[in-house]
């Protein structure tokens, strides 16, 4: 088995125990402006936090982001958070934010994490996704804009 490009996956209950007890954990959920508006965010305003929202691609192009770390050191930064602090990432189902934990970790990075199933998670026998796995199937606190 091949060890992932950045330090791990997590699920998402062990993402949010984190974000709760680390206050230099930060979530980054780089999914698109339209899965944010139209499908909903992470709520960690129980937790006094909000989630980063960078895209990693755009909508509809599907095209990278050229910004994306640049703009993400920007934040953390801003944040207080420096690159040994734990950062949480979070896509629709798992892909795009392994890809982007394996960018910031290759940027030097040490702690980035991939939440496994995402915010959906994949598809169910219906062909609905957010019910199986991620972070809304696994009751977490999230919100629509």
């Amino acid at each position: 088995m091949t060890k992932a490009p950045y330090a791990g996956d997590v699920t998402p209950e062990a993402a949010w125990k984190a974000l709760k007890n680390n206050s230099k954990a930060v979530l980054v959920d780089v999914r698109t402006v339209a899965e944010w508006n139209f499908v909903g965010i992470p709520d960690l305003e129980p937790i006094g936090r909000k989630p980063v929202t960078i895209e990693w691609q755009f909508f509809p192009s599907g095209s990278p982001n050229p910004a994306f770390q640049p703009s993400l050191e920007r934040t953390l930064e801003a944040l207080g958070a420096d690159r040994d602090a734990p950062v949480y990432f979070l896509c629709r189902s798992g892909g795009r934010s392994a890809a982007a934990a394996a960018a910031m970790t290759r940027a030097g990075f040490s702690q980035c994490f991939n939440v496994t199933g995402g915010f959906e998670g994949p598809r169910d026998e219906s062909g609905h996704r957010g019910t199986i796995e991620g972070w809304k199937a696994s009751g977490l606190p999230w919100s629509q804009p």
